[in-house]
């Protein structure tokens, strides 16, 4: 997933709580999903990183360690830039991205349908 592309703002917003529980009707089962999904997006942000970072493990110590430490950099400094997870997942949640599904819920229908 590319970030960078996202519409989530870099700074905290604030939201109108009625708009964002209108799917659910409950605010704290809005909060838990998009606190879900911004883990998820969290643990991805985290492998990215490290991925990138590993390149750049050297062992031993040499004149080149400045070069990598600049390059290093850039690529700390690109993921500080990024919007925060959560509020990612917020504008996911807001754009319809997310699914999501809550089974006690799903168990009362069927067993209402019967």
């Amino acid at each position: 997933m590319d970030y960078k592309k996202t519409n989530a703002a870099t700074t905290t917003v604030t939201r109108d709580i009625v708009q964002l529980c209108e799917d659910t009707g409950n605010i704290y089962e809005t909060v838990a999903i998009i606190g879900k999904r911004a883990n998820q997006i969290s643990v991805e942000i985290k492998n990215d990183l490290s991925k990138k970072l590993a390149e750049f493990a050297s062992y031993s110590d040499n004149l080149e360690e400045v070069f990598e430490n600049r390059e290093q950099i850039e690529i700390s400094r690109y993921y500080e830039k990024l919007p925060k997870a959560t509020l990612i997942a917020t504008q996911e949640y807001i754009e319809g991205k997310v699914y999501y599904r809550n089974p006690a819920k799903d168990k009362q229908n069927m067993d209402d349908f019967q």
